[in-house]
Formats: structure tokens, sequence, C-alpha cells
């Protein structure tokens, strides 16, 4: 009980220790959410209303102006009664320390500027700036970026991954579900080379509200109940951010196969991945020990990544609301291949939680706080 807590807001540094935070004398960081109607923006909504030192200062909804933010979210009654405001975010601006935007793609890069970023750091759950290259953005999403400009300085913010840069970053591109978990799944392995990251082959499922709050006739329950289909096969925008983020860590582009599917359930991500293994100097392949040792190594000490017993499967259900990432796999010294298996929250580990974990690495805080969120059950 005697560490201290710096926060960072807006540029200017606040030192305060435990005491003063149990005398009541800690500066709330002041948040603007854009998007807080679609299902990523009332998960922040809700974890953000647990934080300590957080206070929510901006709803912002294109839909819902000047309605009570509890109507549109009837479980947030007496939580989150303030109104719903517009997404001017140059007058959030001067009103927050940080703005989320879970807005569509393509709208906060055409918002943010050089004055805004000024005043006020910005955790982008959208793909805007996630991809560093501007023509495999304008390829994959077929946009034209509103601000290529910051590619190159905002901060890919996965956690465990880059969590040494994030701090005193402006501008954090906050991963997706699919990414987050394809990407934690695989990588120390790739990392460490053993396995061959051309041959990786990535089967993703997905629950309903990945696709978001929007009426479409595809995602309505006579269409997605009782069935499972495949989508994007080939073709699917997250592809290429898997491939960048996993290049990096294999030192080298790659090139992946990846199917997402969708599956009749509300929330979550399992992903299970196929490649094959890299043979040892004395000609043999890895054992699983041996791989789950790596795994160990990377993630022994992370909070919000569990490595599984040995033998033991992710599922969606154990990880349900929560910020958790389950991963563990399989040798198949049979065929020279590894099964790699994760399991996430595609609204909180894979969206909401984690750009809090990045807001909380912005500004000094304790990774965890709001975070301690056990998984739902049943």
């Amino acid at each position: 009980m005697h560490n201290k807590c710096i926060l960072r807001i807006s540029g200017d540094n606040f030192r305060i220790s435990v005491a003063d935070r149990m005398k009541g004398q800690v500066y709330m960081v002041k948040v603007g959410i854009i998007g807080a109607t679609g299902y990523a923006g009332a998960e922040l909504v809700k974890i953000l209303s647990g934080h300590r030192d957080a206070q929510i200062v901006w709803l912002g909804s294109r839909s819902y102006i000047d309605k009570k933010f509890s109507e549109v979210y009837r479980n947030m009654y007496e939580i989150a009664d303030a109104k719903c405001m517009d997404e001017n975010m140059d007058e959030l601006a001067d009103k927050a320390d940080v703005i989320f935007t879970a807005t569509p793609q393509g709208l906060c890069s055409h918002m943010v500027n050089d004055e805004l970023l000024k005043k006020v750091k910005v955790i982008d759950l959208s793909a805007d700036f996630r991809l560093k290259d501007v023509n495999v953005y304008e390829k994959w999403y077929g946009l034209e970026h509103g601000a290529p400009q910051y590619i190159n300085e905002a901060v890919y913010g996965l956690c465990e991954i880059n969590r040494d840069k994030i701090p005193g970053a402006r501008i954090i591109a906050n991963p997706g579900c699919y990414t987050t978990c394809s990407i934690l799944t695989a990588y120390p392995l790739v990392k460490e080379g053993l396995i061959d990251p051309q041959t990786l082959i990535i089967d993703a499922k997905s629950g309903t509200s990945g696709a978001g709050r929007g009426a479409k006739v595809p995602n309505l329950f006579c269409e997605v109940n009782e069935n499972i289909k495949a989508y994007g096969v080939g073709t699917h925008r997250h592809t290429p951010e898997i491939e960048e983020q996993l290049g990096y860590a294999a030192g080298t582009s790659i090139k992946i196969s990846f199917v997402p599917h969708l599956v009749p359930m509300n929330r979550g991500i399992l992903v299970t991945e196929y490649a094959s293994m890299t043979k040892k100097p004395d000609g043999t392949y890895p054992t699983v020990d041996e791989l789950r040792d790596v795994y160990k190594k990377y993630y022994g000490g992370e909070k919000f990544v569990r490595v599984l017993e040995k033998g033991e499967c992710p599922e969606t259900r154990w990880v349900e609301g929560s910020n958790y990432t389950d991963v563990n796999c399989v040798a198949d010294e049979r065929t020279g291949r590894v099964i790699m298996m994760g399991a996430l929250d595609n609204l909180v580990k894979g969206a909401a939680g984690q750009a809090v974990q990045n807001m909380n690495l912005l500004f000094g805080l304790p990774e965890n706080e709001g975070l301690d969120l056990a998984p739902d059950f049943p």
C-alpha cells in the first residue's frame, strides 16, 4: 500500500498516493464516449460506471440525442441516466481527458485533428489507425482514410504485446475481437519461431453482437438461430491486421488463411488455429509441454491472459462478461502441426475492456482498474 499512482492528464502529471486516494483526493479522468449507444459503447459505459478513477462526461450518440442513456439500455437504469449528446468531438475535447470512439470505420479518421490531439487522448475502437499502410486500409475497407498523417504515431493497443508503447501516446488503435483473440493465441509460438507462420490457418467463430446493434436482415433471430455459417471467406478485413501484427512477431511479412463464422449466441469469440511446427535441431518436433512453457513465458505474469491446464480447451462460456482471454495448444506430432485455441468476450477484451485497459495504461492507473470482472455463468 505504498505504491504511488501517476496520472497523466492532458499533458500534466499528477502524483497521488494511496493515502490521498483514501482521502478522496484522486483526480477523476474525464471520459467522453462517441458511439455510446452501440454494443461496444454501452459496454464502455457499464465498465466505466464501476471505475473508481473515471468520470463519464459525455455520452455521444447519433441516433439518441437528448434521450437518457438508461432509456436506451434499461439495465443501466439509475446507473447511467444522463442524456445522450451529439458527436461533436471538438467541443468534447474541451471537457474530457480521453475520448473513446466506438464508431463505424472511417468516422474517427475524419474527426481527429492537431488541435484536438493537443487537448485530449483518443482511443479508437474502429480500424482507422490499426493498419500502418494506408493503401492496405483503403483496399480492404473500401474507404478513403481521413487522417493518414497520424497512422504512424498511433499505437496498436494490444496491451500484452505493446504495453511499453502505450503511455504517452496520443492515439490508441484499439484492436478488434477477432484480431485480439487470433493474435494472442498464436503470438508466443510465432515470436519464438516454433511454428511456420506462413502455414497458419485461423478458424474463428463469433457471437452475433460482434456485428453491431444496427438492424440487418442476416442478423435477425430467424436468420441466425439454429444455424452457423462462414462469411468473408478469404476477404475478411481483419486478415491484414492479423498478418501485420504477427508479421512483426515473426520478423517478416506473412500471409494467413482466416475464416470467420457466425454462431447463434450473444457474445464470444473462439478461434482454432493450425500451423506446421518447426523441427528442433535434433530433428524432432516440440512437445506440448515445450510449447506450453513458451505460453507461460509470455503470459505467466499477465492478468488477463490465462494459459489453461494441459489438455483443457478454451470455451466462450468461461470468459463471458470478463476481460480474460483463455489460450491453450495441442501438439500433433503425427502431422507435425500444432493446434492453438483461444477464447474471449468480443465486447469486453475484444472491445470495451481492452479500451479501458489502454486508458489505464495511458494515465498511469493500475492496469486492472475497473476490469476485475469475474466471468458470468451460467
